[in-house]
């Protein structure tokens, strides 16, 4: 039994960061199409993200927009905040299933993960790889994250009345629309104020 964890919204200027483990072994995941998530269609994530929490142990970390600016102003960096919520989604796994191995899709050097592994975490043989999703765990826990990340920034969008673009370079007009309908003080619930990006808004 292997767990595989990947985080989806990092990149994104809108949106929660949403983290995802899935635990598998070769054969129960042999059943589903599991591929890097970046390479898939929306709705294809989702119909296989509905198929991997049918089939397979998972857990989320969800981090919403106001709770990440306030976690960044405490801990000041991004892989600070990714991997307190790897260790907790491993943590959450370790507890609901035994497994021999954790691979993360790596996100930072091993040391800042480390740090933030709970008492099950720090069990386990835990491997960091780029290029992680060749894992098909890690895989499937890509599309799950990507699935919730998806459906978070849609009902964002639906709070402020509008669509909310996904990524980071264009981005710029539809947080000025959401300026000049709410005011700025709405930005932070719905966006990542740490980002370049805010500045020039």
């Amino acid at each position: 039994m292997i767990i595989g964890t990947d985080e989806s919204g990092k990149g994104d200027y809108f949106g929660y960061i949403v983290v995802a483990g899935v635990a598998s072994d070769s054969s129960s995941i042999k059943s589903i199409k599991v591929k890097d998530s970046k390479k898939m269609v929306d709705s294809a994530v989702h119909n296989v993200a509905d198929e991997i929490r049918k089939k397979l142990p998972y857990s989320i970390v969800k981090i919403s927009p106001e709770k990440y600016n306030t976690l960044y102003v405490k801990m000041g960096n991004m892989n600070h905040i990714l991997a307190w919520a790897h260790a907790k989604v491993i943590e959450n796994l370790l507890e609901e299933c035994k497994a021999e191995k954790v691979v993360v899709d790596k996100f930072a050097s091993k040391a800042v993960l480390d740090k933030y592994l709970m008492k099950k975490g720090k069990t386990v043989k835990l491997e960091m790889r780029v290029r992680g999703e060749e894992e098909p765990s890690v895989a499937a826990a890509s599309i799950l994250a990507r699935s919730v990340y998806l459906g978070t920034l849609r009902s964002l969008g639906r709070e402020v009345g509008m669509v909310l673009p996904k990524g980071a370079t264009h981005v710029i007009p539809a947080a000025r629309q959401i300026v000049k309908m709410h005011g700025k003080d709405v930005l932070p619930r719905v966006a990542k104020m740490n980002f370049k990006t805010t500045k020039n808004i």
